[in-house]
C-alpha cells in the first residue's frame, strides 16, 4: 500500500542544526515546512521564558509553548491555607479542585504525610554463574557500598541525605537469572535522579567484581515506593448533597477498584490535578505519572489510587497514597523562572511539603470527578467550561465569548458547528 504522507523535497538531515541559534533554527524549520509568516511569528514568541534559557534547557530549541497557570483556592493542608498553582490546558481541572477543597475546608481540609524522601537506583548484573552466592557477596559489602555512594555527593550527605540501605534481588528473565542491586538513597529536597544515577554508575565496576558477572543497566527506578505521599480528608455528608450523593460516589470508587477499564480513567482524573502542579513547579510529569500508574498495579492488577468509604457518622472519607518524587532543587525547578515563582506562591520549604500538597490536590480532583459522575454527569460541568474554548476557536472576541458560551451551554450543544451558526446570529448575520 503506497503512503499518502505528504512528501517534502528537503531532507530532515540538517547539518549543524544543534549549533545554530534558536532564530536560525526557526528559519530552517520555516523553509522546510513552508510555514506562512503568521505561523513563524507565533513560534517566535518566547512567552514567559527567555529564549537563551530555553536554548540551554533542551536540544534544538526553536520556540516555547505556554500553558495556562491557574490557582486552586480553598485548599487547606495540615492546617495551613495554601494557594496552589496548576499548569494545564484542560478547562475544568482547576475549578474541580477549588470546589472539592471548599466542601471539606470546614471539616479541616487535607491531612497529609510522607513516608520518606528515599529513592531507588538499580544495577543489573547478568551472567553470574552462581546468582544466589553473588547476591550474598554483594550484601556483605554494604558498608563499602555506603562509603562509595556517599563519596559521590558530599553536599547531599552534609544536608542530611545519602545512602540508607541495600537490597539485592534475583529475578528470572528470558535471558536467565539477573542479580539486581537496589541502592536506597535519601535525596532530601531533590528529586534525586542525577544523584542516584551517579552512585549507580560509580558502583557498577565493583558490582561486576563482587558478583562475577556483567553489569548493563544502572539507573534509578521511577517506581519510587520508598517516597510515598499520602493525603486524606473528610467531606461532611450534608456538604456534598446528602447520602445519595455519598453512596453514588462510593459506588463509583468501587467500580474503579474492581475494573481496570474504569480505573484507568479514574486515575487519569487524579493525575489531571497532580500533573498540573508537578508541571507548574518544573518537576518531571512523566516520572510522576509512570510511578503512579505502576504503583496502581503493584499487586498484579491495575486499580484505584484512592480509597473512599463512609465514616461512623456517615460522612464521606477519601484517602490517596502514591509515589511522588518531586524536588525543589535541580533541573527545571531550579532554573525556570515561572516554576520558581509558583514555588513561592506555594510557600513550601521542603520537597516533602510539595509532595504532600500535590497528593491533596490529587484527592480533591478525584472527589470532584466522582461527584460529577455520580450526580449530573461529567459533561455538564466540563462542557460548561469547555464552551469558552469552543467560542474562541470559532472566532468570538471580547464579550462575544461569554455570550456565545452561554448559548451553547443552554442548548446543550457545545460543538463548533453550532458555535459557528450561533456566532453568526449574534453578529446579525444569521
Amino acid at each position: 500500500m503506497s503512503s499518502t504522507f505528504p512528501q517534502n523535497a528537503r531532507s530532515s538531515r540538517i547539518s549543524g542544526f544543534h549549533k545554530m541559534s534558536p532564530e536560525q533554527r526557526l528559519a530552517e524549520v520555516e523553509s522546510f515546512a513552508g510555514l506562512d509568516a503568521a505561523t513563524t511569528a507565533q513560534l517566535g514568541k518566547a512567552g514567559n521564558i527567555d529564549p537563551h534559557l530555553a536554548d540551554h534547557m533542551i536540544e534544538n530549541a526553536i520556540s516555547t509553548i505556554s500553558i495556562p497557570v491557574g490557582i486552586a483556592t480553598n485548599v487547606k493542608v495540615d492546617g495551613r491555607d495554601v494557594l496552589v498553582p496548576m499548569a494545564t490546558e484542560e478547562s475544568s481541572v482547576v475549578a474541580a479542585v477549588c470546589n472539592s477543597a471548599r466542601q471539606c475546608y470546614d471539616a479541616g481540609g487535607f491531612i497529609t504525610s510522607m513516608s520518606s524522601t528515599n529513592m531507588i537506583a538499580q544495577i543489573q548484573l547478568v551472567g553470574a554463574s552462581d546468582p544466589e552466592n553473588a547476591r550474598i557477596r554483594i550484601l556483605e559489602r554494604k558498608a563499602e557500598i555506603a562509603e562509595i555512594c556517599d563519596a559521590c555527593d558530599p553536599m547531599l550527605v552534609k544536608l542530611g541525605g545519602g545512602f540508607r540501605d541495600l537490597e539485592v534481588r534475583i529475578i528470572e528473565s528470558k535471558g536467565g537469572p539477573m542479580v539486581i542491586t537496589h541502592i536506597i538513597v535519601d535525596t532530601r529536597d531533590a528529586m534525586g535522579a542525577n544523584a542516584v544515577n551517579t552512585m549507580a554508575e560509580r558502583l557498577a565496576p565493583q558490582i561486576e567484581g563482587w558478583g562475577q558477572g556483567k553489569v548493563y543497566l544502572r539507573i534509578l527506578s521511577n517506581l519510587a515506593d520508598r517516597r510515598l505521599a499520602r493525603a486524606r480528608a473528610t467531606w461532611p455528608v450534608e456538604a456534598i448533597g446528602g447520602e445519595k450523593v455519598r453512596d453514588g460516589m462510593i459506588a463509583a470508587y468501587q467500580f474503579a477498584a474492581a475494573d481496570p477499564y474504569r480505573a484507568s480513567t479514574h486515575n487519569k482524573g487524579i493525575m489531571n490535578g497532580i500533573s498540573a502542579v508537578v508541571l507548574a513547579t518544573g518537576n518531571d510529569t512523566r516520572a510522576v505519572e509512570a510511578g503512579a500508574h505502576t504503583y496502581a498495579a503493584r499487586n498484579g492488577r491495575y486499580t484505584s489510587l484512592t480509597h473512599w468509604e463512609a465514616d461512623k457518622d456517615g460522612n464521606l472519607t477519601g484517602a490517596i497514597e502514591l509515589p511522588l518524587a518531586v524536588g525543589l532543587i535541580g533541573g527545571a525547578t531550579k532554573i525556570h523562572p515561572t516554576a520558581q515563582a509558583c514555588l513561592k506562591v506555594l510557600g513550601v520549604s521542603t520537597a516533602s511539603e510539595l509532595a504532600q500538597i500535590i497528593a491533596a490536590v490529587g484527592l480533591a480532583q478525584n472527589f470532584g470527578a466522582m461527584k460529577a459522575l455520580a450526580t449530573v454527569g461529567i459533561q455538564q460541568g466540563h462542557m460548561s467550561l469547555h464552551a469558552n474554548n469552543v467560542a474562541i476557536a470559532v472566532g468570538a472576541v471580547g464579550e462575544e465569548v461569554a455570550a456565545l458560551a452561554a448559548i451553547l451551554v443552554e442548548k446543550k450543544q457545545v460543538r463548533q458547528d453550532v458555535a459557528v451558526a450561533e456566532l453568526a446570529k449574534l453578529r446579525g448575520q444569521g
